[in-house]
């Protein structure tokens, strides 16, 4: 948002769990099945909050701006349902399941979170010539393997988990957060070339992919585990030439 001289001013973390709360309340009210997502999803931007007070990070205003990035993707998408309007194929699916039971809901959200907009969240903060800085990039990386670590405490200790689970759980969330980095990788290439709707596409179609595995009958976390939770991105930019798409 901009204040009233035109300045640039990026919404806080503290701005923007009082609005997940506010949400959760309406949700909660309205006995909305979106909920169990959300309640999820704000108790990990609470522990990603503490971890930036605690000074966890190594760029803490990086990290901020990402997090609010990310979850304005997700929020976005829950207002655009909410309103009748377009909504990215994993989260129609995600918002679209309503007999499922609540860990369902949960897994159908982190598959549209996680695999979908993390990678495009990475992409927003993360500048072409940032991608090109190897000393930056890796501290970028740093940042993000980082909250695996915020995430695997969050799952151990609020979880209700059994221990075989939160095991699981821990095992495919770095899983496919190691495949998100990846992917934003080959996302932004593809901005260089120009294609980077084509890839995004394919994106969005490989995540609507997973709800049909996320939904099949049986121990579906100790599935994950085993077989994965995230999603590749083909990465062919060795097959592009170097100047498609006017760079």
């Amino acid at each position: 948002m901009t204040t009233g001289n035109g300045v640039f001013v990026f919404p806080s973390l503290e701005a923007l769990i009082a609005r997940m709360e506010t949400g959760l309340a309406e949700l909660e009210e309205q006995r909305d099945t979106r909920r169990y997502f959300h309640e999820t999803y704000l108790r990990t931007t609470r522990a990603v909050g503490d971890e930036l007070k605690r000074g966890g990070f190594g760029d803490p205003g990086w990290v901020e701006r990402w997090d609010v990035t990310f979850a304005d993707l997700y929020l976005d998408a829950l207002e655009a349902s909410t309103h009748g309007g377009k909504v990215p194929g994993p989260w129609a699916a995600a918002f679209g399941a309503r007999t499922v039971p609540p860990l369902r809901h949960v897994l159908l959200g982190m598959n549209a979170h996680i695999n979908y907009d993390l990678p495009q969240a990475l992409l927003a903060v993360i500048s072409d010539s940032e991608f090109g800085d190897p000393a930056l990039l890796a501290r970028r990386e740093a940042d993000h393997r980082h909250i695996d670590r915020v995430l695997a405490a969050l799952v151990d200790k609020g979880s209700g988990l059994g221990w075989a689970n939160r095991l699981a759980t821990k095992r495919f969330l770095a899983e496919a957060r190691a495949k998100v980095w990846i992917n934003a990788s080959v996302l932004a290439a593809a901005r260089r070339r120009g294609i980077l709707q084509t890839r995004l596409a394919d994106l969005e179609r490989l995540a609507t992919a997973k709800v049909a595995e996320l939904t099949k009958p049986g121990p579906v976390l100790l599935r994950l585990a085993v077989g994965g939770f995230g999603v590749a991105l083909p990465d062919d930019s060795d097959t592009l030439p170097d100047d498609e798409g006017g760079g």
